[in-house]
């Protein structure tokens, strides 16, 4: 007898591409048939079955408060009753940017717009448009959404089902993207050498989030800066992941290194779809209507994203909010190392603040090339053993779980115990 999660598949498979609308909640990659979530309260979601896990996946990292936090909820709610949108300016943007621009260290102006992907597509447009140059570089693994010059060599999704170049880019749009390898600068220093004059920026995840959670080696980040501000290459930080969640700052807080560009997601649209792009003064106001590169969005900078976003914010910034989720997420990584030290197992376990990633490899894991020797027939059965247990991770080897402040000390034990069970079993200890 089939279940609603398997029913509800098959019937979605019909009407959508693959059953889904973003290919990594397929579950292929795992095995499995995907659950189909009913609601969400705090650290846990709820399938259509009644199952209730530990979300360890937050909405890809949106959820930093936990889910359906009760000051957003309500400030959403009001905001309803206004209306929903209205294609025309309000002060909620005003309050949000001025918000984003205190706390981000690089930020003197920001452009709102609807998605990551949107505000990636956007500050490259702008690099390109401000430096009258046409090449750009990108790291190999690094995911930048799902627009044409991201999609060579990418990581989250398209590294998950092992295809990284997309059918539908050109083969000129492939020729302007230059791949360098993460944490690799010399890398970056031959593409530059051999592209004089031509590379309007490079686009990097400051820490990867999209091949798994990999930091940046002491210096690669500085020298990266140093080397563009050499040339006139525009730096762009892509900090749709990392941006309110590392740091108030996020990761150029954190490494006390200022990019010319910075795109935000996620965290502040507080479950809502949201992205952003800013930097320096001078170069924002390239975008149209102050200058020629034209970027626009029917929902840009709605009400109701702006005013969840800018609760969310508010929350974040409030007493030792950070410093909680630090704690909790210091307890899970604790525990996970202390149970593969048990079961005399070797793992590499990457962490920084509430991110981090398991990978089923014994070699440290720093770059697209160390990431793509983690066993995914292990994870996989690692997945299978989690969900079992009603823990909720990415079901993917290439992202990141994280931590939200609604975690609970009991989550995470009760997480710690899973994951001793679930190694314990997948390496028949």
């Amino acid at each position: 007898m089939s279940s609603i999660n398997e029913e509800l598949f098959e019937q979605a498979k019909k009407s959508m591409p693959g059953g889904v609308n973003s290919p990594v909640r397929a579950f292929k990659s795992v095995n499995m048939v995907p659950r189909f979530i009913n609601r969400a309260k705090g650290s846990k979601i709820i399938d259509v079955e009644g199952n209730e896990y530990i979300d360890y996946v937050g909405s890809w990292g949106a959820m930093i408060l936990g889910h359906a936090n009760d000051q957003v909820i309500s400030a959403v709610k009001l905001m309803c009753d206004k209306g929903t949108s209205y294609g025309a300016p309000t002060s909620i943007e005003i309050d949000l940017a001025e918000m984003v621009i205190s706390l981000v260290p690089s930020i003197e102006m920001i452009r709102m717009v609807n998605s990551g992907s949107e505000a990636t597509m956007g500050a490259v447009r702008l690099a390109r448009g401000y430096t009258k140059r046409d090449k750009i570089i990108k790291f190999e693994g690094c995911y930048h959404g799902a627009m044409d010059p991201f999609l060579i060599k990418a990581g989250s999704g398209a590294l998950t089902f092992g295809s990284p170049d997309s059918s539908g880019v050109t083969q000129g749009i492939a020729n302007d993207t230059l791949i360098a390898q993460y944490n690799h600068i010399d890398s970056v220093k031959s593409l530059i050498r051999n592209n004089k004059n031509q590379i309007a920026c490079v686009i990097i995840e400051p820490i990867c989030g999209n091949m798994g959670c990999i930091l940046p080696k002491e210096g690669f980040l500085k020298e990266l800066r140093d080397i563009c501000s050499n040339e006139g290459i525009l730096l762009i930080f892509d900090e749709v992941i990392t941006g309110f969640r590392v740091s108030k700052g996020g990761a150029q807080e954190l490494y006390n290194i200022r990019p010319d560009l910075t795109c935000l997601g996620k965290i502040i649209g507080g479950g809502f779809p949201v992205g952003a792009y800013g930097g320096r003064k001078e170069i924002m106001e390239h975008v149209s209507p102050l200058g020629s590169v034209y970027q626009a969005g029917t929902l840009s900078g709605n009400p109701i994203a702006m005013i969840a976003g800018l609760e969310t914010l508010r929350i974040l910034n409030q007493n030792n909010n950070y410093k909680k989720i630090e704690q909790l997420s210091m307890l899970l990584d604790e525990g996970i190392q202390e149970n593969i030290k048990k079961l005399n197992i070797k793992l590499s376990l990457n962490k920084i603040s509430s991110l981090s990633s398991i990978f089923f490899t014994e070699h440290p894991v720093v770059d697209y090339n160390s990431a793509k020797s983690s066993n995914t027939e292990i994870f996989t059965k690692y997945f299978h053993e989690m969900i079992r247990q009603n823990i909720y991770i990415a079901p993917s080897q290439f992202e990141v779980g994280f931590v939200s402040l609604s975690h609970t000390e009991q989550d995470i034990q009760d997480t710690i115990k899973a994951n001793y069970n679930a190694l314990k079993k997948v390496f028949n200890k």
